[in-house]
């Protein structure tokens, strides 16, 4: 089951629950008890290098091979 991020409106408390996709959106409750927390949307980076540089040019529409 996937793991969402929710945030707590009246103590401002981050927390993750797990619950079913079709769930994602449901009213969730805080670990203090307080209703009405708000789903956050998950954030993420992907950094890297390529191992090759991609290719320039080439094929029949590129390369210049068409006449």
């Amino acid at each position: 089951m996937p793991r969402y991020d929710y945030r707590c409106m009246t103590c401002t408390a981050t927390y993750e629950l797990t619950r079913p996709m079709d769930q994602a959106d449901a009213p969730a409750t805080c670990p203090e008890g307080h209703v009405g927390a708000a789903r956050l949307l998950p954030v993420f980076a992907s950094t890297g290098l390529a191992d090759t540089p991609a290719p320039r040019g080439g094929g029949c529409c590129g390369g210049g091979c068409c006449s």
